[in-house]
């Protein structure tokens, strides 16, 4: 029985006729998705569907098309006409890549930034290099590029900001391919492409590497990749490697610190390599806020890849970590966006509340040497 249809059989039929059903997890979807798509969860789908109308054809739709088979096959039994969409969305998001790509796409997308974007975006950018003073004269700066929405974003507002050329400084946009598969491989050199971001790619084995570590796999990979760009970025004369972090993960990463790590500390704007001398961390997109990041994104219409770990290349949506970090910064986002409904001022508190530490109201506090300090010892 044939279960899989391709996404260009869609073209022809009448858009009645049928539904898109996305069956992964709802922060995957709102990553990105076919539009027009439905968001039914998998563990949902069977009992939205005893009302689904036996006239209409359901589509189904998950990461790579290998979910979505078995949910077919589910619904078939149901009595419901059900078809699986080959490759799932990723295959969709290589289409989309590849046929909108012009030479006008980029000029678009830096017009955003300039005019629609610029208060919201580009000027905090701005602002995070001036109030944190994150890049001075001459220097050589890698761009790192995982692929997603916000390193997207960061290397095109630093090609803005060097059409500016009020500080002489040079780039270099750098991509690290870990073990990716093909297809997110293609997707990441396809939005540069479109994007006029001149990558370079260099490719390590780490996911090789951590494929059999039981404990703590991501964090172990996020470390080796960290130290890999410094290694690669040093190698190409920079200085400084700038990643994408933005608002929200410095307010999440407050919070989690407390909840899961029991201490107050932050992400740094900029911090120098303990391993790799000269060389120093920056994170220009720290002002900017992850709802601004995602406005731009769907203002410009662009697709970026969400998760590139080939360990989750099967799963339906992000939620199948390896380890449990990812679950835990969900539901402090979670947390920290049911507080915010009930008080907007919650989350620039979150900010700022690690710059207004006093030492005198702390029990206990480690300097920078690592020395710990009482409240005891002077009280």
């Amino acid at each position: 029985m044939d279960y899989e249809v391709e996404f260009e059989e869609l073209a022809n039929k009448e858009k009645d006729s049928y539904d898109i059903i996305d069956v992964r997890d709802e922060d995957s979807f709102l990553y990105g998705h076919i539009p027009g798509a439905i968001n039914i969860p998998e563990d949902d789908i069977y009992e939205w569907s005893k009302n689904y109308p036996k006239e209409k054809t359901m589509y189904v739709c998950c990461k790579l098309g290998k979910t979505s088979i078995d949910v077919v096959k589910t619904l078939r039994e149901q009595g419901i006409q059900a078809y699986s969409l080959k490759g799932g969305y990723f295959a969709w998001l290589q289409n989309h890549v590849s046929d909108t790509y012009d030479d006008a796409k980029a000029k678009d997308v830096e017009q955003s930034i300039k005019k629609k974007f610029r208060r919201l975006i580009f000027a905090k950018f701005c602002k995070a290099i001036n109030d944190y003073d994150l890049i001075q004269p001459n220097d050589k700066i890698a761009v790192c590029i995982s692929g997603g929405k916000d390193s997207m974003l960061m290397a095109k507002l630093f090609q803005e900001l060097k059409l500016h050329n009020k500080i002489p400084f040079e780039l270099v946009f750098m991509v690290m391919d870990p073990g990716y598969s093909k297809e997110n491989r293609e997707i990441i050199e396809n939005n540069a492409k479109m994007l006029g971001i001149p990558i370079t790619v260099f490719e390590t084995d780490i996911f090789d590497s951590v494929f059999n570590i039981e404990k703590s796999p991501c964090y172990i990979c996020a470390r080796m990749r960290r130290g890999h760009l410094y290694k690669h970025a040093q190698e190409l004369g920079c200085n400084k490697i700038a990643l994408g972090h933005h608002y929200d993960d410095v307010i999440e990463t407050i919070v989690m610190g407390m909840l899961y790590g029991s201490q107050i500390q932050t992400m740094m704007p900029k911090l120098h390599s303990t391993n790799f001398e000269g060389m120093e961390l920056i994170r220009p997109m720290y002002l900017i806020r992850e709802k601004d990041i995602k406005r731009w994104r769907d203002y410009n219409d662009l697709h970026f890849i969400q998760c590139a770990c080939k360990f989750t290349d099967t799963c339906s949506g992000e939620g199948c970590s390896l380890d449990n970090t990812g679950s835990k910064r969900k539901k402090v986002k979670q947390l920290i966006a049911s507080l915010s409904e009930e008080d907007p001022q919650i989350e620039g508190n979150i900010f700022k509340s690690v710059e207004n530490v006093n030492l005198s109201t702390v029990i206990a506090y480690k300097d920078q040497n690592g020395v710990r300090h009482n409240f005891k010892d002077n009280y």
